[in-house]
């Protein structure tokens, strides 16, 4: 059990690294766009506000994946295991292919999976999976909302100013703008790694004193600093690493972007992820950026706005908490069928 235990926590720090690698573009796809840093400065200024963000957010995240989507006490390494190998799969095959998918709603759908398929649907929260499924639709449009009214303003305050004194002003601000945006990432899908780890400690820790000595179960489902440590530099270790085929897609193919508009669109996402990660709300930071980047584009006209892409985009969103449902639910499957684990 030992070593199912430690191969589910490798599996889910892979899963934390690669989280960093498809979003190190949600962080950086405007900042590089706009040139304002280098492809390999922007990575690791992300990187660094990815891994701080465990100074300013608590666990609300954490706590929503570990006790608020399935029911905890019916958790057991295989499960953990299934759900993690089912959404590692699908993040690589979309990474692979420059999909800028949610990685958040893969980990949830991979956790729904053999949890339904094992225990039925009484087993799930569905007060929890609804919020995540309504802020599917929410976190996208409120950050296209936002930067919408950002920009607008921003047209209007400056609008009597030289652009080139206006795209310099702004080269600055994207700094700050990039480093909020980074920080909501690392509070909001850091957590997300957290919460599945510590779930995982949960089960065991009562059974096995080996794992009681990293995780008091007299404490009940707690997220320990060590493991928050943990997962914030991973996910940074996975900014630093970076998906370029996702950042030029999300940077280059909704929406030519200058400074102004970069900063709009950070500016807006990050107000998004600050709130719902406050919230304890697990929302997909692939959503909220593609919505803030559209956004933008839209003040300059409907046409501006490269909707097939946009289409594409939103295929991968719908398909990717039931393609990972189902892949980690087989799996599931299998596994109790090989080792009679019922």
């Amino acid at each position: 059990m030992l070593t199912i235990v430690i191969i589910a926590i490798v599996i889910a720090l892979l899963f934390d690294f690669l989280n960093g690698m498809n979003d190190a573009a949600n962080s950086i796809a405007t900042i590089v766009s706009t040139k304002v840093l280098s492809p390999t400065s922007a990575v690791i200024w992300a990187a660094f506000w990815n891994f701080i963000a465990f100074l300013v957010f608590g666990v609300h995240v954490a706590n929503t994946i570990g006790k608020g989507i399935v029911d905890a006490n019916l958790i057991n390494p295989y499960i953990i295991l299934s759900a993690l190998t089912g959404a590692v799969a699908w993040v690589w095959i979309c990474t692979h292919y420059g999909l800028p998918i949610s990685v958040s709603h893969a980990l949830i759908g991979g956790l729904i999976g053999p949890v339904w398929f094992t225990y039925g649907s009484s087993a799930l929260i569905t007060s929890g999976i609804f919020k995540v499924a309504l802020f599917i639709v929410l976190s996208p449009l409120i950050g296209m909302i936002l930067s919408f009214i950002f920009m607008s303003l921003t047209m209007w305050i400056f609008k009597k100013r030289h652009p080139l004194k206006v795209e310099g002003l702004f080269h600055g601000l994207q700094l700050f703008s990039s480093a909020i945006f980074s920080l909501g990432h690392g509070g909001n899908d850091a957590q997300k790694t957290m919460g599945i780890i510590a779930v995982l400690l949960y089960s065991v820790a009562g059974s096995n004193d080996f794992i009681a000595n990293f995780y008091d179960p007299s404490l009940g489902f707690h997220v320990p600093l060590w493991l928050v440590l943990t997962c914030h530099f991973v996910i940074a270790m996975g900014t630093i690493t970076g998906g370029w085929r996702v950042i030029k897609t999300l940077g280059d193919g909704l929406a030519k972007l200058k400074p102004v508009q970069g900063f709009c669109a950070e500016t807006a996402g990050a107000a998004t992820l600050i709130g719902t990660s406050l919230a304890g709300i697990p929302v997909s930071t692939t959503h909220t950026i593609t919505g803030s980047i559209i956004g933008v584009g839209m003040t300059k006209g409907v046409k501006s706005v490269r909707w097939a892409t946009a289409k594409n985009i939103v295929g991968a969103w719908i398909f990717t908490i039931p393609c990972t449902l189902i892949f980690s639910g087989l799996i599931y499957l299998f596994l109790n069928q090989v080792l009679n684990l019922s």
